[in-house]
């Protein structure tokens, strides 16, 4: 059901967000007014930048507001801010740092619809999904809580009495660098683990989604941590260069694509500072003929269009043994056509549009050069006009499956990022592994199978960092995830994610008298 038209977006005990004649949380009505940089505990207008960026609502195509752009004196008195703040959260017990991240959970927990309206309303993902994407962040934060009271280093006894110690420190402050398809939950994914050992971070958002992100940081600073420990800077290129380039950062966590992390691994070279990078997949889901076709086909479509298919971690290539090909691609297909596109502040709706209009031509580019490399569309990939007028200028398009598909064809061998599904038979467990690792990615993938030996074998040979046995795209805070090759390295979520946002001290103690050899 619709929310009412009158429900104002208003969330008690924070600011007033923006002004009360745009509070409305029906689509076509939200208008951006207060300042989307967030720097010692407060809104501000950048000191700096040279030009500013249009912020959309992807449902109706409308500029919903604009933001200036940080410049290098932003940055800097961000860093300043940061820098003040870690010196004062470093010094505090890991459980004082616990009581304040399950405090912002808390908050999260508490104002879940109002946060997940601005997700949609700035992403254009469903209701539906938003929910659960602000479930997960609350949930990270509260997995972290846990952690950071235990966070302990090691005791070695070392010859005549003498012992050694390990203690995990943090690093200092730590830049987050976010993509646009899950803006809150990534903001969440890094920061969560990097204040639970003591750091500070500044995040940067994608220039496309910049709003939600200021909600977390006015979240943590309600929940008691020091002014200045997240600030958030907003810009594009530009600004993440200044963050990466700053001599007092001290690690980077990037999320987006493979030609933007190379630059900010260049980058982060030149300081020698630690990156952690989650980059772009192509990755392979293997549905073998003794699979439980129902379930197969399920996860197919939530291995493709989640999202409007903007999910790194997609299973976009769906190799189908030739058995089962015309079974599986008539329901594939059947419930594809079902999947409700629309208004996606709508609670029944699916599927709502793609981030902007440019991004809508270049997947539905891929459609088209798909066709004329011999792919058959055997449903959708065409852009979708839905029937409310307010959304005629929306960014839609409709699910897409393609069939006939091969290895050598560029819908196969790319990232689309966007609902678009490429369907290739196999023969063989062999040939189908090979297949599925000949890519330059290694995100994620899955496998459909009722044979649990095969299903181990299978995953085993996988070049992926994360894998899915007769499910898809499920992502519990408390596993790591990340990838191999090209999609990048590090990890997120899990313990494994501690060992990235601290650093070990060695210190040994002599008990006795100083040997030397001289």
């Amino acid at each position: 059901m619709l929310p009412s038209s009158k429900l104002l977006f208003l969330i008690p005990g924070l600011p007033r967000l923006f002004r009360s004649a745009a509070m409305s949380t029906v689509t076509g009505v939200f208008e951006l007014q207060a300042p989307l940089n967030y720097r010692d505990g407060a809104r501000v207008q950048p000191v700096d930048g040279n030009h500013s960026e249009e912020v959309y609502e992807p449902a109706t195509g409308r500029i919903i507001g604009n933001f200036l752009c940080s410049g290098e004196k932003e940055v800097n008195l961000a860093v300043q801010s940061a820098r003040a703040a870690y010196k004062i959260w470093s010094q505090k017990s890991g459980m004082e740092r616990s009581t304040v991240l399950l405090e912002a959970a808390r908050i999260i927990r508490e104002r879940r619809e109002e946060i997940a309206k601005m997700e949609t309303i700035n992403n254009g993902k469903s209701i539906f999904e938003a929910l659960v994407d602000i479930d997960v962040s609350w949930q990270c934060l509260q997995y972290y809580a846990g952690l950071g009271g235990s966070l302990a280093g090691q005791h070695i006894q070392l010859p005549g009495g003498s012992f050694a110690y390990t203690r995990r420190e943090p690093l200092g402050v730590c830049v987050g660098i976010g993509a646009w398809n899950y803006p809150f939950q990534i903001a969440c994914w890094k920061s969560a683990p990097a204040l639970a050992c003591g750091n500070a971070m500044i995040f940067k958002p994608s220039p496309f989604t910049p709003i939600s992100v200021v909600m977390l940081a006015e979240i943590y600073s309600e929940a008691g941590v020091p002014k200045g420990l997240f600030n958030v800077v907003q810009g594009g290129a530009a600004t993440g260069q200044f963050l990466c380039h700053h001599p007092d950062v001290a690690k980077i966590s990037f999320t987006g694509s493979v030609p933007t992390g190379i630059k900010i691994m260049e980058m982060a070279a030149k300081g020698i500072k630690p990156v952690t990078l989650e980059l772009g997949g192509k990755s392979p889901l293997i549905i073998f003929s003794d699979c439980v076709l129902e379930n197969a086909v399920k996860g197919a479509l939530m291995a493709n269009f989640l999202t409007q298919g903007e999910v790194c971690c997609n299973g976009t290539r769906v190799f189908v043994q030739r058995e089962i090909l015309p079974a599986f691609i008539k329901e594939v297909v059947r419930q594809t056509q079902n999947i409700k596109i629309g208004d996606p502040l709508l609670e029944d709706t699916r599927m709502g549009p793609l981030i902007n209009r440019p991004h809508l031509e270049k997947v539905l580019s891929f459609v088209r050069q798909a066709k004329e490399q011999g792919a058959e569309v055997l449903c959708g990939g065409e852009p979708y006009v839905p029937d409310d007028p307010k959304l005629s200028e929306g960014f839609y398009m409709s699910p897409c499956v393609l069939g006939n598909c091969e290895d050598n064809m560029t819908c196969v061998k790319e990232e689309i990022f966007g609902p678009v599904m490429s369907v290739l038979p196999f023969d063989t467990e062999k040939e189908v592994l090979e297949r599925a690792n000949s890519t330059r990615f290694g995100l994620a993938g899955g496998v459909f199978t009722s044979n649990i030996q095969r299903a181990h074998r299978v995953v085993a040979g996988l070049q992926a960092g994360m894998c899915f046995i007769n499910n898809y795209n499920i992502s519990p805070v408390e596993l790591p995830f990340g990838g191999y090759k090209m999609s990048g390295f590090g990890r997120e979520n899990g313990e494994a994610a501690i060992d990235y946002y601290s650093q070990l001290k060695t210190v040994c103690v002599e008990m006795g008298d100083v040997e030397s050899v001289f």
